[in-house]
């Protein structure tokens, strides 16, 4: 389920890749949140009826919801000029930023495997951002902003772990998203064509279909277990970026990607091992 999942959503990547020739990113973003709200609403209230809209922590469900959708808009705006594997390699800063922090937000116990997997990962991030070596892109700090924040969205993920049925913070985090979104969209909507609208409904309709398989296959197994599966993600976005957009990583940006998948599997390890506490 994991890996069918790091298969569709970077699919929904290259549809907004695509997009963002023709329309403005605000746009883009906002058909991937109401589409995907829109989608998931009757399954989450077939599910959790009424519960649905009553979270037991309002404040950081917002916050939450528009951490995701900040790091949303900022990759949507990476990968208008970045190729897709190159953006998601450096998005994949995130772990080491949650790792680092941790300890501050969340009170863990991070050991020196976790911090010399985090200095690895960070090592990578740096082979393929390659500073000082070319001009680096606007693109690439989008790109690292888009990590940054999502680490923020993953700390806030665990904060609220067991307060809310996991569909419900799921569909609240489209909500949030959505409405945010709307209220920016007077300023950046231009009309799209038939084709387009039906490119953004997929980009919500993939989202609903990724992040689902994601929460069921959260139950079949443990967060270490699937952590390593994840990196499957930046196989398929290369496949995506190659076929659809002809563009495959540089050998130096293999490095870069395998320094940075290596220490997540160095984590992913720890934690499987010791219960978190690596």
């Amino acid at each position: 389920m994991i890996i069918l999942a790091m298969s569709i959503i970077p699919i929904m990547d290259g549809i907004a890749k695509h997009l963002t020739s023709s329309l403005d990113t605000m746009q883009i973003v906002w058909g991937r949140y109401f589409f995907h709200f829109v989608l998931f609403l009757p399954l989450v209230l077939y599910w959790h009826g009424s519960a649905t809209f009553r979270p037991k922590r309002p404040v950081l469900q917002i916050m939450r919801g528009a951490f995701l959708l900040c790091s949303t808009f900022c990759f949507f705006s990476a990968i208008g000029t970045l190729p897709l594997a190159d953006a998601l390699a450096v998005v994949f800063v995130f772990p080491f930023i949650v790792t680092a922090l941790s300890p501050v937000l969340l009170g863990d116990s991070v050991g020196v495997y976790r911090w010399t997997a985090v200095l690895v990962g960070f090592a990578g991030a740096l082979v393929v951002i390659q500073p000082g070596f070319s001009n680096i892109s606007v693109g690439t700090f989008w790109a690292l902003a888009a990590g940054s924040i999502y680490a923020f969205y993953v700390l806030a993920t665990r904060k609220l772990a067991g307060s809310d049925p996991t569909l419900v913070t799921l569909l609240m985090t489209g909500l949030v998203g959505t409405l945010v979104s709307s209220v920016a969209l007077p300023w950046f909507w231009s009309q799209p064509t038939a084709f387009e609208l039906l490119l953004m409904v997929l980009t919500g309709l993939l989202a609903a279909i990724g992040h689902y398989l994601i929460i069921l296959a959260h139950e079949y197994g443990t967060a270490p277990q699937l952590a390593p599966f994840a990196y499957f993600e930046i196989v398929a976005t290369t496949i995506v970026g190659l076929l659809a957009f002809g563009d495959f990583p540089s050998a130096v940006t293999w490095i870069g990607i395998a320094l940075i998948v290596l220490s997540g599997l160095v984590i992913g390890w720890r934690e499987a091992v010791r219960g978190g506490q690596a």
